[in-house]
This record gives C-alpha cells, structure tokens and sequence, in this order.
C-alpha cells in the first residue's frame, strides 16, 4: 500500500486529467456554458482524485473499493461531458483524442488497484 495517495499511479493519472482539462478544454467554453459544461467538467474531474484520496484514507479495503468505483465514475463522466463539448464544436477533435487517451489510462489503473486491493484481501 502507498504511504499516501498522492503516489497512487491512479492518482497521479487522473490529476494530470483535471489539470489537462483546466489548462487546456475549460479555457476554450464559451462563457455561457460557465455554469453549465463548464462546471460540470471542472467537477468531475476534481471528484476523480477527491475519491481515490477519500479511499485511500478509508480503514477497510472494501470502503477504498466503494470510492475507487466513484472515481471510475467521475472519469467515465469527463469523457462525456468532452464529447459533449465536442459536439458544440468547443474542442478540437485532437483534444478530444487526448482526453479520451488519459481516461482510458486512468480507467486501466483505477481498476487495476482494485484488483489488488480484492487480491490481497481475499
């Protein structure tokens, strides 16, 4: 086990997500989605490390579990609000590209932890 989730590599993926998305998608929303996409967007992917941190923090492995899938949660629900922003045309089909690699890296290792979380406690 880490000795603080900060060195969790699912972690660490899904930060390198929301700071992509803060320094690069939310930049290009109009200001009427400010409220909307835009929020939306910034929420899921700050919950996607908020859960991991939560989990992590949690005494019982089947609790880290419950939080780990939250976080599989918010990342699933940045790559739609992407599409949704592709869609409207706000980004570019590269920056969906992009968002799509890091989610499917995260998605691999948020499940990979719970896979050794229910590994090692069987």
């Amino acid at each position: 086990m880490a000795e603080n989730f900060e060195k969790l590599q699912c972690w660490q993926a899904c930060s390198e997500l929301k700071l992509f998305i803060k320094e690069n998608i939310l930049v290009s929303l109009p200001s009427s989605e400010k409220f909307d996409l835009h929020s939306q967007l910034l929420r899921a992917s700050r919950s996607a490390t908020a859960n991991i941190a939560e989990g992590w923090g949690r005494f019982h492995y089947k609790e880290n579990i419950k939080f780990l899938l939250n976080a599989r949660g918010s990342v699933a629900e940045v790559l739609d609000h992407a599409l949704e922003a592709k869609s409207c045309n706000y980004i570019a089909e590269e920056e969906l590209k992009e968002i799509r690699e890091q989610t499917d890296r995260c998605l691999k290792l948020i499940n990979g932890y719970i896979r050794y979380l229910r590994k090692e406690n069987e």
